[in-house]
């Protein structure tokens, strides 16, 4: 039993991140209503974080900012490939095509994990796993609602989208490499000090200034840092410590399902048909994975 809850833990730890992502367009939105640009809020993400991750650990942990340099490329990895050029991909396909062919594309990302996975530490594709990967898939397509006739598709904006599901999936890849030798606190720290650095030429300084005369749009800015960033990167970096980075990829296709219910909370979006059957998707998914 121990054993069990030992293997459990980890799938949990990547669940409960993806979940936190979820909340994500709830403080973008907020931010984008009080007159951010979408580079600013990349921007002010990734360099909160560094300076929130960089406080804690210089009063708690000096010695989890000790790395070699020969590491390096592998935060550069997780940093500017991963979570820069993912976003500025998403971002950009989000402003040309619909909202849901740019969710559905980016969650082509479990896919390029599961096949890099295979290729680099020979990870088995087993028939749980395929079966897993595609009942995710179908679930973030029934949320993204492409099959209620939402598809809004050029060849820009199939590139761009395609280019995010793949930067997105090389996360699990660069930061395993990075946690062969460090722990998940390290590897997320320096991972957010690549991408902070990586922002710099995004920041609109008109706009984060704006931020500090309105209590709200401060309140939108630490909860996107704090618990749609901070959180679930060292919760999902945990558990990608203990699981396999083509499983991990799979649960955390839950994201879409959490976001879609934040809008349905915050925003009095409609729970339609294509929720309900994306979530019951990717709860099938999860019990797969169990």
């Amino acid at each position: 039993m121990p054993q069990q809850k030992a293997a459990v833990f980890p799938r949990l730890q990547v669940l409960m991140g993806a979940s936190l992502w979820g909340f994500i367009g709830l403080f973008n939105r907020q931010l984008t209503t009080g007159g951010f640009t979408a580079q600013s809020i990349v921007a002010v993400r990734n360099l909160g974080v560094l300076l929130v991750l960089t406080l804690a650990l210089l009063l708690t942990d000096r010695q989890a900012l000790k790395i070699h340099p020969r590491h390096l490329p592998c935060f550069f990895g997780t940093g500017v490939i991963s979570v820069v050029l993912f976003t500025l991909c998403y971002f950009r396909c989000q402003q040309i095509c619909s909202l849901a062919v740019a969710a559905i594309l980016v969650y082509t990302a479990p896919a390029f994990v599961v096949i890099l996975s295979t290729i680099i530490w020979r990870e088995r594709i087993t028939r749980r796993k395929l079966t897993a990967l595609i009942l995710a898939f179908l679930g973030c397509a029934f949320v993204s609602g492409i099959f209620q006739g939402q598809l809004a598709l050029s060849k820009t904006g199939l590139i761009m989208g395609m280019a995010s599901g793949f930067f997105y999936g090389l996360y699990p890849i660069f930061a395993r490499l990075a946690l062969e030798h460090y722990p998940p606190l390290t590897v997320t720290y320096y991972t957010f000090l690549f991408a902070g650095l990586g922002s710099l030429p995004l920041l609109h300084l008109n706009e984060i200034a704006s931020a500090f005369h309105s209590i709200p749009l401060m309140e939108s800015v630490a909860g996107l840092v704090l618990i749609a960033t901070v959180l679930p990167y060292l919760l999902y970096t945990k558990g990608l410590s203990r699981v396999d980075s083509g499983r991990a990829s799979i649960l955390a296709s839950v994201e879409p399902v959490v976001a879609a219910l934040v809008g349905v909370i915050a925003f009095g979006e409609p729970l339609g048909w294509g929720v309900a059957l994306g979530l019951a998707c990717i709860l099938t998914t999860v019990y797969l994975l169990r």
